[in-house]
């Protein structure tokens, strides 16, 4: 194997640190808040995931990309990420269902990306500092100008990053269609029970893997943009409503949140991660920013129900402000790392959420519980009832 030669590339942050390293993926300049993300696997469905809109993503694990990509780990129609940042590249990936390398992936996406940097400092450096603003550049060498770049940008709070990942009207998920990316040759679809329930998925950056879940549950999935109308979410008369993860600040689409109150007490509601923050806006709860957020797939949750610890997947920035819980919301879950909340429930109406993705691909798969659990709460208030 010939090398070429390495361009040089840096990653500057606001508060003026600078790490250098070698380009791979997109030549380019990328700004986003800097973040990191502890999984050993699964760094296709991170780069694919939509709630990484607007942040440049470190991975933990020194080693990335020796299975290449695939067909099939995608969980959106494109990489959501503004930049990646690894130890070391894999030069020589293998794996039966690769069908590029992950150099080649990020370049055909125009995303950039830097290796050759020592991400243990830089994780230490986030967990102290917090989540911070930065831009990624092979284009631009000069340090000063890339920090100054890093701070001019707006950053995420307040923002809304939803309307950049959400689909444009509503369509029914078909889960045979090649548009659906659900199955592929690799990996043929499993025999799918006949629907049950019709569910209503909000879309505020939607991943494939929790329309698969809802599917082998039994539901049948219409999936409705962020922005859809609570009338033209009820007028489909469906039996619950799913609401999805996503992107940055929830307070940045208030236009969720409003709609949920709506729909609360008329229909069933399951949301997680963006959708378990958006619940609890929708109740009168209020959310804020976390120091350095939670990604990855090893986040111990307790759930305070059973007294039982599930290891999860996380992928979140903000958080509900368990002290701003108003009396119709009850906490059901909290994060045991930090003691943040992780699951809530209303206390007269159908409608419950978690933090993290029981829907986890390629894992952990502790919390697939949940989906079940969402059928039940339909079948307790079916449709004939309101």
């Amino acid at each position: 194997m010939i090398d070429t030669p390495k361009k040089p590339a840096i990653l500057a942050l606001e508060d003026g640190t600078v790490f250098h390293g070698t380009a791979f993926g997109a030549a380019g300049e990328r700004v986003g808040e800097v973040v990191f993300n502890t999984a050993m696997t699964g760094y296709q469905e991170v780069l694919t995931d939509p709630s990484y809109c607007g942040q440049i993503v470190t991975m933990t694990y020194p080693l990335i990309g020796n299975c290449g990509v695939n067909r099939q780990d995608v969980e959106s129609r494109r990489i959501w990420v503004e930049g990646f940042v690894v130890r070391e590249l894999s030069r020589i990936p293998a794996n039966w269902r690769q069908t590029a390398t992950l150099d080649e992936y990020l370049a055909r996406s125009g995303v950039p990306g830097i290796q050759g940097i020592d991400t243990r400092a830089l994780t230490k450096h986030i967990r102290t500092a917090g989540a911070l603003k930065g831009v990624i550049s092979s284009v631009d060498p000069n340090e000063k100008s890339l920090v100054r770049k890093a701070r001019e940008w707006v950053g995420l709070v307040g923002q809304d990053m939803v309307k950049h990942v959400t689909c444009a009207e509503p369509y029914h998920w078909d889960p045979d269609s090649a548009e659906s990316r659900a199955w592929t040759p690799e990996e043929p679809r499993p025999e799918l029970p006949e629907p049950r329930f019709r569910v209503a998925a909000i879309d505020c950056g939607m991943k494939t893997n929790i329309l698969r879940r809802l599917r082998q549950e039994g539901c049948d999935v219409t999936v409705f943009p962020a922005h859809a109308a609570a009338n033209d979410v009820l007028a489909a008369r469906l039996n619950g409503v799913f609401l999805s993860n996503g992107p940055g600040d929830p307070a940045g689409a208030p236009y969720v949140f409003e709609t949920i109150r709506k729909l609360l007490g008329k229909v069933p509601i399951f949301g997680i991660c963006l959708g378990h923050q958006m619940l609890g806006l929708a109740c009168g709860a209020t959310t804020y920013k976390l120091r350095f957020g939670h990604r990855g797939a090893n986040q111990p949750v307790l759930d305070l129900t059973t007294g039982k610890i599930e290891i999860t997947s996380q992928n979140h920035g903000f958080a509900v402000d368990v002290a701003s819980l108003p009396n119709a919301l009850v906490q059901t879950h909290i994060n045991l790392n930090d003691r943040t909340s992780e699951g809530l429930e209303h206390t007269k109406l159908p409608a419950f959420s978690v933090q993290y993705h029981p829907e986890a691909s390629p894992g952990p798969h502790d919390a697939a519980y949940l989906f079940p659990r969402f059928i039940k709460l339909m079948e307790k208030h079916p449709i004939s009832t309101r």
